[in-house]
């Protein structure tokens, strides 16, 4: 995908219908175009303590938090190409800084079997971040199908939509083919705003003409609540996603 290794940008959260993102893309068609994979279907495997301490503290909502991931945009195999992506957010901004490896090295690297090929400040920052976690594990595999757009006048100003998100906790492996249980309603589509700066105004008064406003929602956090939580509280699935989907949907 793209050769970018460091982010500072705003993302900005967004739950629509089907119906809204139809208005939002012929609203956004005179001034953005999609990228040039079309839709994609992203993999993650997000990493975390024994006791979830990464994801217990970021849905706290602090003014710092962090989380670690390996990303992929197609099934890996041993030798295709991963990103090993450090996440932090701070007072709003969101920082990424990643490696891109082969995926038997990111593996390896992060199972503390060998140390990473490439070295460099980011991933040098990411061996700092692990040794303080005291080696997080892979806990929750997380995949999505993503629409990502583009400004055509440039400027970093990205729009992407995100559906069939779905996660689980075993098979923790980017080899093996999506499943899961689905984390968001079929009737629902995640949208992102990504900008480095102000939201055009084109696209702030179709937001305001259809009374669509920011929302919080964690994919990570999410799946945590509705798959892992239950399970180490003893709360039903049911209670759990009541909770989740009467407030945020």
């Amino acid at each position: 995908m793209s050769a970018q290794m460091i982010f500072r940008r705003y993302e900005l959260k967004y739950l629509l219908t089907h119906e809204q993102k139809q208005i939002i893309l012929e609203a956004m068609a005179p001034y953005m175009k999609p990228d040039r994979y079309g839709k994609t279907v992203i993999r993650n495997l997000y990493l975390d303590t024994p006791d979830y301490r990464l994801i217990r503290r970021s849905m706290e909502k602090p003014a710092y938090k962090e989380k670690l991931r390996i990303r992929s945009y197609s099934q890996a195999s041993p030798d295709s190409t991963v990103y090993v992506e450090l996440k932090k957010k701070y007072d709003g901004v969101v920082y990424k800084r990643r490696v891109a490896l082969p995926y038997e090295d990111a593996m390896d690297w992060l199972s503390q079997k060998r140390p990473c090929p490439v070295d460099s400040q980011i991933s040098r920052e990411i061996d700092t971040f692990t040794e303080f976690y005291q080696h997080p594990e892979p806990k929750v595999f997380l995949s999505y199908q993503r629409e990502a757009y583009y400004h055509i006048n440039g400027g970093g100003f990205r729009v992407t939509f995100d559906d069939h998100i779905q996660s689980r906790t075993d098979d923790l492996n980017l080899c093996a083919p999506v499943s899961g249980d689905l984390i968001l309603p079929t009737d629902k589509v995640l949208m992102e705003i990504k900008c480095t700066g102000g939201i055009p105004m084109w696209m702030v008064q179709i937001l305001s003409r259809e009374r669509i406003y920011k929302t919080s929602f964690s994919k990570y956090g999410t799946a945590y609540s509705l798959l892992i939580f239950p399970e180490i509280s003893g709360r039903s699935s049911q209670q759990k996603e009541h909770m989740i989907y009467g407030s945020n949907f």
